[in-house]
Formats: structure tokens, C-alpha cells, sequence
């Protein structure tokens, strides 16, 4: 098994060269594997809902303990195909953190409804605050979209607990969690479906967009099997025709062959990304100007996959052109606006704790390809700056 590391180049002073995310490195870490895998797939002249995407879609649900994964273009048509399933009505509200990328939104208000983005709990690893769930629930709320940041499970319990109290239904976007769990449980099996999203930078990432749905629940199974490949195949025993309004959301073949190939060691993918916050943790525990996310071993309840590693910092801004200065790259996540600050799609909501975390949020360098260089060249780099 071939496997090649990430070249390392030299920034203006002199330091390691530390990219955000080195897109390069993705393929070239087991290019001789990727080119066998594209070549064996691509020969066999199947391409469009093959042998490969059944054999991953299987392998994904025994991974996660579910009974049904869908192979999907991407996580938004994930989320905008599961809700369609559900039986969501126009004008149903849905509720959904202010901190989530604004495709979840966007699905929810494609499927008809209206996204109603709430707080975040400073307490709870800065995911969705369940009493602000509550606050938000009315009488046409639908349901909630617990969304699973940083690779964190949300408080899955307290969430439930509020769903089964209200008459209301729980999805997940879980695009940044595959393979967290909380009580032993993994994310995207606590709520009626979860979609899942294997963008390049992802913890389990291809070499385009591809996505999928995840549930215990075969009537959505079904819909959404049917509605990725314009609705064919759905109740066949019934009628030949076409009975649900479909789309063209399928995942490629060679995607999939990819997917499923990584999938074999995607737990040491896991462990290296745990094994780097681990020494962020260790290393910025002291530094009083910086909040750091739960390390990994904190609490028992809970394992965080990371990824990403998004700290709050008061002076974010200095830290950010610090590390720049050191060849050392940094991102504010979704580019430092949560859902609720889209005025321009209609959103009134004033959320205080989201809004105070982002004024500091920043994503630090976090994937398993970097290397134990770049890592001392990161924490070096901020040590210096606060000592």
C-alpha cells in the first residue's frame, strides 16, 4: 500500500508551512490505491447506482448501527430529500441551531418549511442550547434539526425529551460527525433520519460532493431511495408509474468505491484527529485569553471526532494574523456569520450567546494528515504569541 506524505514547505520565515487544509495531500496520502480504485470501477463500465454504491451504502449502516444509509449527491439534498419524506408541510417551522452552516436552513426552507435558528449553550461544547429549543417551540413548529458541530453529539436526551413532549420530530444533520457518539450511541441514529456529508475536508471525505441519509425508518428509506433517481422505483409492486416527485441526487459510483475503501481505516483517521486535540489541549489549557473545546477525554458520555477544532479567543483577530505571519493558516468557520445574521433571507432573531461566540470563534488547523512538525509549528506559534 503505497502511501505518500504531505511535502513540507518552508513559509517566508523560515518556519513549517501549515495550510488550513492541504487539498493536495487528500490524494496523494494513497494516490497508487485511488488510481487502482478509480481504474477497477471506471473499467467495469457502471457508473450510476452500481455494485460500489450498494456495497458502501451496507457497509455505512453496519458502521453507524442503522438499518438503512442512502448514498446521496451531497448532505444538503440529504436533509432536503429526508424532510420531503417526513411528510413536512408548507409553513411548518423547524427548529435548528444559529451555529450550522447555512445549507440546513436552506434545505428546510426548499422542503417548504420556515428555519427557526435559536441560541447556543456556552456550557454544552457551543452546540444548540435545549432551552432555547423550547423557548422557540409554537404551534406550528414540525420539528427540530439537531445539527452536530465540530464533530460533538448534541445533547441528544434533553432533546428527545422536549420532541416526545411536544408531539415533535427530531432530524440530524450530522455533516461533521460521523462515527461521534453519545452513551455509546452514534450520530445520526437518535432522530428519524440524519444526513451525512463527505465533502473532501470531512472526516471521511471523496474527491467531490457526495452525502447520505441514514435511518432506522423504511417508509423514508424507501421515498428517498426513490426520490434521488427521479423517482423511479418506488412502489413497484403497485404501479409502474411515478408516484413521488423525485430529483437527480445520486451518488457516483467511483465516489462510493472511494468512500467505502476509506471507510476500512477510517477509525485511524479518528484516533490521529483526537490524538492532535489532545496535545491542543494540553498545550493551551493555560493560556487565560482562549476557550477551548471539551478534550477528548473529559467526559466519559461523550466521544468527539473533531472535526474541526474551534476555539473562542479574545484578541482572534491578533492570533489570526499571528499565526498567518508564521505561515500557519486559520478559517472562521461558515466565514464568521451564523444562520441567524442572513437578514437578507428574512431572519429577525437576536441571538446574544451565539453572536458573543462568534466574535471570537476560529478554527485552528485539524485533520489527520498533519504532520508532527506542523502540530509543534502550531502550538509554538500560539504559546508564542500569549507568552
Amino acid at each position: 500500500m503505497a502511501t505518500t506524505a504531505p511535502v513540507r514547505l518552508l513559509d517566508k520565515a523560515g518556519g513549517i508551512d501549515v495550510p488550513f487544509f492541504d487539498w493536495k495531500a487528500l490524494y496523494e496520502e494513497r494516490s497508487d490505491d485511488y488510481r487502482r480504485i478509480i481504474h477497477e470501477t471506471a473499467s467495469k463500465g457502471g457508473f450510476i447506482l452500481q455494485a460500489a454504491v450498494e456495497t458502501f451504502e451496507r457497509k455505512l449502516a453496519a458502521y453507524l448501527g442503522a438499518k438503512h444509509a442512502i448514498g446521496l449527491s451531497d448532505c444538503t439534498n440529504a436533509m432536503l430529500l429526508g424532510l420531503r419524506a417526513s411528510g413536512v408541510q408548507r409553513g411548518d417551522e423547524i427548529i435548528l441551531p444559529g451555529h450550522a452552516f447555512i445549507a440546513a436552513a436552506q434545505a428546510i426552507h426548499f422542503a417548504g418549511c420556515i428555519p427557526v435558528p435559536v441560541d447556543l449553550d456556552e456550557e454544552d461544547g457551543w452546540l444548540v442550547d435545549p432551552e432555547a429549543v423550547r423557548a422557540a417551540i409554537t404551534p406550528q413548529t414540525r420539528g427540530i434539526m439537531a445539527v452536530h458541530v465540530n464533530g460533538r453529539v448534541c445533547a441528544m436526551g434533553a432533546l428527545k425529551a422536549i420532541a416526545d413532549e411536544h408531539g415533535l420530530e427530531i432530524y440530524e444533520d450530522a455533516a461533521q460527525a460521523l462515527g461521534a457518539r453519545l452513551d455509546g450511541r452514534a450520530a445520526g441514529t437518535f432522530g428519524r433520519w440524519a444526513a451525512f456529508s463527505f465533502y473532501p475536508s470531512k472526516t471521511l471525505g471523496c474527491f467531490g460532493d457526495g452525502g447520505a441519509l441514514v435511518t432506522n425508518d423504511d417508509d423514508v428509506a424507501a421515498v428517498v431511495r426513490a426520490m434521488r433517481n427521479h423517482g423511479a422505483g418506488f412502489d413497484k409492486t403497485i404501479s409502474p408509474d411515478c408516484a413521488v416527485w423525485g430529483t437527480n441526487a445520486r451518488l457516483d459510483n467511483i465516489q462510493a468505491a472511494i468512500l467505502e475503501y476509506k471507510l476500512g481505516w477510517y477509525e485511524q483517521t479518528i484516533e490521529r484527529r483526537r490524538a492532535i486535540a489532545r496535545r491542543y489541549s494540553d498545550a493551551f489549557s493555560g493560556i487565560r485569553a482562549i476557550e477551548l473545546p471539551p478534550e477528548p477525554e473529559s467526559d466519559r458520555r461523550h466521544f468527539d471526532i473533531f472535526q474541526n477544532y474551534e476555539i473562542r479567543c479574545h484578541c482572534r483577530d491578533a492570533l489570526r494574523q499571528h499565526l498567518e505571519s508564521r505561515g500557519i493558516g486559520t478559517i472562521e468557520q461558515w466565514g464568521g456569520v451564523p444562520i441567524h445574521r442572513f437578514r437578507g433571507l428574512g431572519f429577525t432573531q437576536h441571538l446574544p450567546r451565539t453572536d458573543r461566540f462568534f466574535e471570537g470563534a476560529l478554527l485552528l488547523p485539524m485533520n489527520h494528515l498533519l504532520g508532527e512538525d506542523q502540530v509543534d509549528a502550531i502550538i509554538g506559534a500560539v504559546q508564542d504569541l500569549f507568552n
